[in-house]
């Protein structure tokens, strides 16, 4: 019997969905599931479970009730790939630099803390990218079953490690505030520009604008000629 959301063909199915199903064949690789879609899926020995399996029947009978999840579909060769093993929220192919998530911390050890973001093994934040400025010991910062919001800064498949940063994170609000600090100058400098520019005395390019910087020209521009024109003078005379 099917419910309204139960695949009925093969076309319907998709990788990490969870099914019902019924052991209709065990052999030594594994046992032949009936998911309802009109062909059988394949649960390899290897899927039954997270420790060794010798024998297939040490796990499973003919006409036992069983929850998979799907692996993988070939739906030209009509074959699925199922397994007894949940499969992670986030799998390593989900995995990205700089994608953000919400996870757990699991572990805490002097060199950083393991967050659990859902994947097959937990991703490590080293102690310097907990917070900016200096940590002596993570646990200063965070703790077991502490929720945080982590970066991913670097994936190593080959070796499956996550590298997580919190301080990531931070760093832009704390760079975008100085730069608005920046912007904004105080009234002690807006009374020095004042005073510069009254006295006709050459400010700093990073304090003049460009309407500045041409009136100081002409200024220049014109003492150049009186001076030019007084020493015609003389020499005529």
């Amino acid at each position: 019997m099917t419910t309204e959301n139960t695949p009925i063909t093969i076309d319907e199915i998709a990788p990490k969905m969870q099914l019902q199903g019924t052991i209709t064949k065990i052999e030594l690789y594994g046992a032949l599931v009936d998911i309802g879609v009109g062909r059988p899926g394949l649960l390899h020995i290897s899927q039954l479970s997270e420790k060794h399996v010798k024998n297939v029947t040490d796990v499973l009978n003919e006409g036992d009730q069983v929850t998979v999840w799907v692996r993988e579909v070939d739906r030209k060769k009509g074959r699925i790939s199922l397994t007894m093993l949940k499969p992670p929220a986030v799998t390593w192919n989900d995995i990205a630099t700089n994608n953000v998530y919400t996870g757990k911390v699991v572990r805490v050890e002097k060199f950083g803390a393991f967050v659990d973001i859902g994947a097959e093994r937990p991703g490590l934040v080293h102690v310097s990218e907990l917070t900016a400025g200096y940590v002596g010991d993570p646990s200063e910062v965070v703790n077991v079953n502490d929720e945080v919001e982590v970066k991913v800064i670097g994936v190593n498949r080959r070796k499956k490690q996550i590298d997580l940063s919190v301080r990531a994170l931070e760093e832009p609000a704390v760079v975008e505030q100085e730069e608005e600090q920046e912007e904004m100058p105080t009234a002690m400098e807006l009374a020095l520009r004042q005073a510069l520019e009254d006295s006709d005395i050459q400010m700093p390019k990073r304090a003049r604008g460009g309407k500045r910087r041409k009136k100081s020209k002409k200024r220049r521009t014109d003492r150049e000629d009186i001076f030019a024109r007084t020493l015609q003078q003389h020499t005529s005379e």
